[in-house]
């Protein structure tokens, strides 16, 4: 038995566009339906929404049917024994919220290695390496794992050049909501400041070396910013979809 390929993370370092859906419903059940709608990756939210590492489980399971969506799960803070459970877990691609520093980028892929390159424990038949049949895990576990990393401050903007030249970023996500906010537009993804701003980021992560992604829900803004040069790229969640859905739905009928 082999260590699973990680299409996601080839796709985005040969410069493939990736088009992905948050899932915050902390539904095995939801997450099966989207993992067969599509998309190139699922983002498992575990920051902002009631999921726990059980639950989580059950949607990689529920995702094993659909080998073509990648499952990226966010953990609720940068944390190496979080990590450690998510990663024995199986869980081979992150998105780590809140990353301000070099320091603390390098801290994130420093939890998803093995010693001497870095800091994880090691457990001798967990999930991660299908109960000790794959042989070599250890040795080529890191191959394997994605570490994407959260810029949604305005020290992480300060930051930005540096944290993507961190050895282990595979990829730098922007956080369009909290960085917002932190810089005076709470509410403003859309805002043409803020716009702007962003496509500046995208660019100055491409020159460090590195690839950007974003979460947006408008359309017309996804596609400004994969022209931007973002590599992967979420275009709506599944609560949007049902909250939307739905209300379309009651319109059309109380119509």
């Amino acid at each position: 038995m082999d260590v699973p390929a990680n299409t996601f993370k080839r796709a985005i370092h040969a410069g493939r566009q990736q088009i992905g859906l948050w899932s915050s419903l902390a539904s095995h059940l939801s997450v099966e339906i989207l993992a067969g709608s599509g998309f190139d990756w699922l983002l498992i939210d575990t920051e902002h929404s009631p999921n726990e590492l059980p639950m989580v489980v059950n949607q990689l399971h529920a995702m094993m049917e659909h080998p073509q969506t990648q499952p990226i799960v966010r953990p609720p803070v940068n944390d190496a024994v979080i990590l450690k459970r998510y990663l024995d877990a199986g869980v081979q691609s992150f998105l780590i919220p809140m990353v301000d520093t070099p320091a603390q980028a390098a801290a994130a892929v420093a939890a998803t290695r093995y010693p001497p390159d870095g800091i994880r424990g090691f457990a001798s038949a967990s999930r991660a390496s299908r109960f000790g049949r794959v042989s070599d895990y250890y040795a080529r576990a890191h191959e394997e794992i994605c570490v994407l990393v959260q810029i949604e401050s305005k020290l992480g903007l300060d930051n930005l050049d540096t944290i993507a030249a961190v050895p282990g970023v595979d990829g730098v996500f922007i956080g369009p909501g909290d960085l917002s906010a932190a810089l005076g537009h709470l509410g403003g993804q859309g805002d043409e400041a803020i716009v702007a701003l962003i496509e500046e980021m995208i660019a100055r992560i491409g020159k460090a070396g590195n690839r950007a992604g974003i979460l947006t829900g408008d359309a017309a803004l996804a596609r400004r910013y994969i022209a931007a040069g973002c590599v992967f790229t979420a275009v709506g969640s599944d609560t949007g979809i049902l909250a939307r859905g739905s209300e379309a739905l009651a319109r059309a009928f109380r119509a």
